[in-house]
C-alpha cells in the first residue's frame, strides 16, 4: 500500500471547507481522497522474503546514489517522463531539483551514518515522480518509488519543498526492506513513527543541527501563509503542529492515556505515531549532541534487528532499550535515556 504523508482525516476536513477562499483547496482535497482511497486498500509493506540484507563492506565502499526523477506532467499514470538522472545538471524545475537533492540527502544519511547502501542495503536505485496529478495534495511511497504532488496553492505548497517529507516517504521503503511493519494499528503507527524519525534526522543531518537546535517538525513549510500551522506534525510536541479554522487542530496524542482507538486511518497510524515520536525526541534531547548519532543508531539497530512486523508500542520500546544496552552497555546513559523517554509517554512503566 502506498504510504502517504498527509493523513486522510486532514484531507477529509479540508474537503468540506465552505469558505470561498479555500474553494480550490477543497476541490483538490476531494480529488486527493478519491485518488488515495483505492491505494489505501493495499498494504504498505513487503513480505520478509523481499527484505534486503545488511550492506556488505564491498558494496558500501562503491555505493553512491543512483537517482532518476520523472515528470508526470499532471497525469496520474506512473512513472512519467525521465527529466533528470544521476550526475546531470539541475533542470531549473524546482520540484525536480528538490526531489533529486532530497533523495541524495537521504542516501547520504543512511550510508555515512549507518553504513547502509540505499534503502535495501544493496544500493537500490532511487526514483521519484513529481507533478503528479492536478494540484494533488499529498506525497507517497508506492513500494518502489516516491510520488509528489504540487499542492493546491491555497493550503498546501509543493510537497518536494520539505526535506523531512522526502526523508519520511523514502523511509517507508527502508521499513519495507527491514522490519516490514504491518500498516495498521500500533505496528502501522510505528511505521509512520520510523518514517518521521528518519525524515527528521535527514533534515537535521543536512543542516548540521544538534538535537537541541532542531525544530522536530515534519513537513515544515508545506502550509501556505493562509494556514495557522507550522507543519504536519511535531515530534516533540504532538498535537501542536497546527490549529486552523479550516483544517482543524492537530489531533495527535502525546501520551498513552490519550491513545486514540479508531478504525479510520488504518487504525490511527498517523494519529498515534505522535506517542513514539515524542519518546524518540525526548531520548535524543536527553542524550544531547546530534540526534542521528546515539539515539539514531539505537532506533536504526532496532529497525534492522529481530523486530516482528506486528510489534506494538511496548515491544518496540523494549527492543530499543535492548538495542541501547547492546550497543552502549547495560545500565548505560543511553539505555536509561531510552527507557525514560518511553516512560514519559506512558509506554513503559
Amino acid at each position: 500500500m502506498p504510504c502517504s504523508v498527509v493523513p486522510p482525516y486532514l484531507l477529509a476536513r479540508l474537503a468540506t471547507a465552505e469558505d470561498p477562499r479555500y474553494a480550490v483547496a477543497a476541490g483538490a482535497a476531494r480529488r486527493a481522497l478519491l485518488i488515495d482511497e483505492p491505494l489505501r486498500r493495499g498494504r504498505c509493506e513487503t513480505p520478509a522474503s523481499a527484505q534486503g540484507a545488511p550492506t556488505a563492506p564491498g558494496v558500501r565502499a562503491a555505493a553512491g546514489p543512483h537517482r532518476t526523477i520523472y515528470d508526470a506532467r499532471g497525469e496520474t499514470e506512473l512513472p512519467g517522463e525521465v527529466v533528470r538522472q544521476e550526475n546531470e545538471a539541475p533542470t531549473g524545475d524546482v520540484a525536480v531539483d528538490e526531489a533529486y537533492e532530497g533523495l541524495g540527502q537521504t542516501h547520504r544519511l543512511l550510508l555515512d551514518v549507518y553504513g547502509r547502501a540505499s534503502i535495501d542495503g544493496r544500493n537500490m536505485r532511487l526514483d521519484a515522480v513529481v507533478h503528479y496529478g492536478v494540484r494533488y495534495d499529498n506525497a507517497f511511497w508506492d513500494g518502489s518509488r516516491m510520488v509528489f504532488g504540487d499542492g493546491d496553492g491555497e493550503v498546501f505548497d509543493r510537497f518536494t519543498r520539505s526535506l523531512s517529507v522526502i526523508g519520511h516517504e523514502l523511509a517507508h521503503g527502508l521499513t519495507q526492506f527491514t522490519a516490514g511493519l504491518i500498516y495498521e494499528g500500533q505496528s502501522g503507527a510505528l511505521s509512520e513513527h520510523v518514517s518521521d524519525v528518519i525524515g527528521s534526522l535527514v533534515e537535521q543531518y543536512a543542516r548540521g543541527e544538534m538535537a537541541a537546535e532542531a525544530s522536530w517538525l515534519i513537513g515544515e513549510g508545506l502550509f501556505t501563509p493562509l494556514v495557522e500551522g507550522r507543519a504536519l506534525r511535531s515530534m516533540l510536541e504532538p498535537g501542536s503542529a497546527y490549529d486552523d479554522d479550516v483544517i482543524g487542530k492537530d489531533p495527535q496524542p502525546a501520551h498513552m492515556r490519550d491513545y486514540i482507538r479508531t478504525t479510520d486511518d488504518n487504525g490511527g497510524v498517523h494519529l498515534n505515531s505522535g506517542i513514539p515520536n515524542r519518546a524518540f525526541a525526548l531520548t535524543a534531547l536527553a542524550l544531547g549532541g546530534p540526534a542521528w548519532e546515539r539515539a539514531g543508531h539505537i532506533w536504526y539497530d532496532t529497525l534492522t534487528g529481530p523486530l516482528s512486523p506486528t510489534s506494538d508500542f511496548v515491544a518496540f520500546a523494549e527492543a530499543t532499550t535492548d538495542a541501547a544496552a547492546r550497543r552502549f552497555g547495560a545500565g548505560s546513559e543511553e539505555e536509561r535515556a531510552v527507557r525514560s523517554g518511553w516512560s514519559e509517554v506512558g509506554v513503559l512503566p
